[in-house]
């Protein structure tokens, strides 16, 4: 099987142009074949911001009404997405823009309503593997925005690391995929106040155990969650680290 990296990235890493230009040179040094999943929630806040819309917040995750959908659409569809896909050019990187609404390629539901109501968040159920496989396998890159469609018309803001996760168990038929998922840190630390703790590979066993001892909290929780379920789903490599240090095969490995 070909192999195949997906590297996700969190929105202050895209949404900077110092280190946007540093990470795109990284990522295009990457040989193979390879996909970008991007966030760029930090944009749309400011954005919402100038524009009078109050961004509000549960537990990490955005609540999209109506017009938190329009500017997330905005930004994520449009402005992050196709400077990412710009600069990759200019790096001879042959770069496709694409939300999940583009040629039916991630399906979600809209979150049903329990104790909170996320509005137009989807949740994935389907990733057109087949179809972006033609095109990965014809030297195009897919820069995936975190924004899905339900098929009735409706476009849904969908967390990047799920879209990330869901794109890399899907593509795992297709290809010998490694899932790196990039953020500030160098990877999963023992002490989030020393940088140089890394935890160089984590099971699940360690993982519960860190949890309960809250050395693991926050947001790092589902972002792992998520690492752990694409290894099971055939995902063969998963890794936490530092944006630039995506070349260096450091950062903190998942293993069963």
């Amino acid at each position: 099987m070909e192999k195949l990296t997906l590297i996700k990235v969190g929105g202050k890493i895209v949404e900077e142009a110092d280190s946007l230009q540093a990470l795109l040179a990284d990522f295009a040094s990457i040989p193979g074949h390879k996909v970008l999943v991007h966030g760029g929630g930090r944009s749309a806040t400011a954005i919402a911001s100038r524009l009078g819309i109050e961004s509000k917040m549960v537990n990490g995750r955005r609540i999209t009404d109506k017009e938190t959908l329009e500017v997330v659409t905005m930004v994520y569809g449009g402005l992050v997405n196709k400077n990412i896909v710009a600069g990759l050019q200019a790096l001879n990187v042959n770069a496709l823009g694409l939300s999940g609404a583009d040629m039916n390629l991630i399906l979600s539901e809209k979150r049903p309503v329990k104790e909170i109501d996320y509005g137009f968040v989807g949740d994935v159920k389907k990733v057109n593997a087949e179809l972006l496989s033609e095109f990965i396998k014809k030297d195009i890159v897919p820069v995936l925005a975190p924004l899905t469609h339900d098929k009735k018309g409706n476009l849904l803001n969908t967390n990047a690391d799920t879209i990330a996760g869901e794109t890399a168990k899907a593509l795992a038929s297709y290809f010998d995929v490694t899932l790196v998922f990039c953020f500030e840190k160098r990877g999963v630390l023992l002490d989030e106040n020393n940088d140089d703790s890394v935890i160089p590979s984590l099971n699940k066993t360690a993982f519960d155990k860190y949890v309960a001892e809250k050395v693991i909290q926050g947001g790092m929780i589902p972002k792992l969650e998520n690492a752990f379920q694409a290894i099971e789903a055939g995902v063969k490599k998963v890794i936490i680290t530092k944006a630039s240090e995506i070349n260096k095969g450091t950062g903190t490995e998942i293993v069963i």
